[in-house]
């Protein structure tokens, strides 16, 4: 048997810019972290005593002999690409699915990572993240970027600068003092919704020749921060991400609505200096830059949503278990 434990993600600036059509012409760069919250990837080889030979438990179970059977899209395409005999597969997760932190590239890196291992293969996290992209986006012909598979797959801070020709993946360099006085004046809370990335994606990337001004300055963004983060006052940090978000809702209608909107808000009232919806947009978990000497305040304001704590962190998908008589 095996688990694979793969990190969500929190991106901070340059979403948007990680969608193929902008960045194979333009380049695309975003700043990213992961966090101490995982999706799990179990599996085990199925003994021979079913009249099925395959088994996929998430939200409900699937039970096939052939991959072409399954329901899953990702889970169908990854056992094509990546053939293994008589498995069972189980997934679990810390936070909701559909909910803006990359649970589904998370789960796409940690089947790729698990499926390899159960056939004594052990590539580099690289390769995992862009086998992760390759099924998701091609063979699932699923829209999005490629940031998180890349920051799910690595972990860690990392500033992420793609082209046509390569991806690089590099930490920032920064003090643990520093990191931690960003960290702390970052809240998580939740919507109280969940939304379907792919068509809110679907849409921003069809408007990328409309929003291509927006596009260069929210990259242009990446740098501005970088140089915060590292000398300069780290609340400057929260206002960029409130220019960010104006922009970010700029890409598409479906990015945001008159909800969130309010929330969005209400929340600057009670001490926020900037924010964002994480993923692609229309719901799921809102990240939020608040001075920490105001977070009890915030908090007080909202008690209805649910806040949840986070940390950073830097391991990227790793295997937690590992039976040899597998």
């Amino acid at each position: 048997m095996l688990i694979i434990r793969t990190p969500f993600r929190v991106s901070f600036f340059g979403g948007g810019t990680n969608y193929k059509d902008y960045y194979e012409q333009y380049g695309g760069r975003v700043l990213s972290t992961t966090i101490d919250k995982y999706c799990y990837v179990s599996v085990k080889h199925l003994p021979p005593f079913f009249d099925f030979t395959n088994q996929f438990t998430y939200s409900r179970i699937e039970r096939f002999n052939e991959p072409d059977e399954v329901e899953h899209p990702l889970v169908r395409q990854a056992l094509k690409f990546i053939p293994v005999e008589r498995v069972q597969i189980s997934y679990d997760a810390d936070l909701s699915a559909c909910s803006g932190i990359g649970s589904s590239s998370a789960f796409a890196v940690g089947l790729v990572h698990a499926l390899h291992a159960m056939r004594g293969e052990y590539p580099d996290k690289m390769t995992m993240a862009k086998e992760a992209i390759y099924i998701e986006r091609e063979l699932c012909g699923e829209a999005g970027g490629v940031q998180d598979q890349l920051a799910s797959a690595l972990g860690g801070f990392n500033r992420i600068e793609l082209s046509a020709d390569e991806f690089r993946v590099s930490p920032l360099e920064l003090s643990r003092e520093r990191m931690m006085q960003f960290q702390n004046n970052l809240v998580l809370m939740f919507t109280g919704f969940t939304h379907f990335s792919g068509a809110v994606a679907r849409e921003q990337q069809q408007n990328i020749p409309a929003t291509l001004s927006q596009l260069h300055r929210m990259k242009e963004m990446t740098f501005e921060a970088e140089h915060i983060l590292r000398e300069g006052d780290i609340d400057d940090v929260g206002l960029l991400l409130d220019e960010s978000w104006r922009l970010k809702r700029s890409l598409s209608a479906a990015i945001s609505n008159s909800t969130i909107d309010e929330l969005y808000a209400r929340a600057k009232t009670y001490g926020a200096l900037g924010g964002k919806l994480l993923g692609a947009g229309g719901g799921g978990f809102m990240l939020l830059y608040v001075p920490i000497r105001q977070q009890e305040k915030l908090r007080r304001a909202f008690p209805e949503f649910l806040f949840v704590p986070f940390a950073f962190e830097k391991t990227g998908t790793k295997i937690l278990y590992e039976n040899d008589t597998m």
